[in-house]
């Protein structure tokens, strides 16, 4: 069965693309879902910053909750330090947020700058999800979240003022992803994203570590020097890149002594620790 946007256009034209599409559509992933729960806010993204470990301290009957909610807190902060890097923004401007999940950064985004807001993903249930959040919070009129695919998003050239993709790269080419980006920025539009990618600086293949991660999202990791080529060759800028690694290991150590841990965990703390795995923020400008 062919999958068409709102556009006509075929969504899924690989094999690879609808495998990926069918993970998330069934994905039904207990640390995504009952964090959101917290707050009302659904990430797809992991958290930054330091634990506040008194959250294992104290009644055995609520140390579940506590750790959930802390968690949680780590991955709005995650979010904030984005949104954070996508310049002064307001009511006039409209961004995008490629690979958006089931909405939580986009209204976020909303909430702080005013912006309209596109939301794009290959998975349908995402997008059916991130919608009818839109209706309940009463912002669907300037937050929506399209069947799209991220390097074909069917949106006029220079649309945007910004675009970010939250730990979403590692599944696409990274220079059809740019070329994509920055045809649909403006002018002068910036372009942010957070994610992990392998240290290269040890050679042109990940470690174990990394490839256990790979196998368990369905992802091909890039390694980092990829990610500056691609956005050079696409007239994106780096303005500003912040080494996340050490402010994400704490959210890590934590979650792995959660209630919803996924076995993943000790992959992402080897990675990191043995200097093979980075998680960093780009920012760029479109020049």
């Amino acid at each position: 069965m062919t999958m068409t946007d709102d556009s006509g256009t075929d969504v899924l034209s690989t094999r690879y693309q609808k495998s990926v599409a069918e993970y998330w559509n069934k994905e039904k992933d207990p640390v995504n879902l009952r964090l959101g729960e917290v707050s009302g806010t659904f990430h797809h993204h992991y958290g930054i910053g330091d634990v506040d470990w008194s959250v294992l301290e104290g009644p055995e009957s609520t140390r579940e909750a506590r750790t959930i909610e802390e968690l949680h807190r780590l991955e709005g902060a995650q979010a904030d330090f984005l949104l954070d890097q996508l310049g002064d923004l307001g009511a006039a401007d409209r961004v995008l947020d490629a690979g958006s999940g089931r909405g939580g950064s986009s209204f976020l985004a909303n909430l702080r700058f005013g912006c309209q807001v596109d939301g794009i993903s290959i998975s349908e249930k995402q997008v059916r999800f991130a919608n009818d959040q839109a209706r309940e919070r009463g912002v669907a009129d300037r937050v929506g979240f399209h069947f799209r695919n991220m390097l074909d998003n069917g949106f006029p050239a220079a649309t945007f003022q910004a675009i970010w993709n939250n730990e979403s790269t590692m599944y696409v080419d990274l220079h059809d992803l740019f070329a994509e980006h920055a045809r649909v920025l403006k002018p002068g539009g910036r372009y942010v994203t957070i994610t992990g990618c392998y240290n290269d600086v040890h050679g042109r293949q990940p470690s174990r570590a990394v490839s256990q991660i790979d196998a368990h999202y369905i992802c091909d990791i890039h390694p980092r020097s990829d990610y500056f080529a691609a956005m050079s060759a696409n007239n994106l800028l780096p303005i500003s890149v912040v080494d996340l690694t050490a402010a994400t290991i704490p959210y890590w150590e934590l979650r792995a002594k959660s209630a919803v841990a996924t076995g993943i965990e000790e992959a992402f703390l080897t990675a990191y620790k043995e200097d093979s795995f980075h998680y960093l923020m780009i920012a760029a400008d479109k020049v």
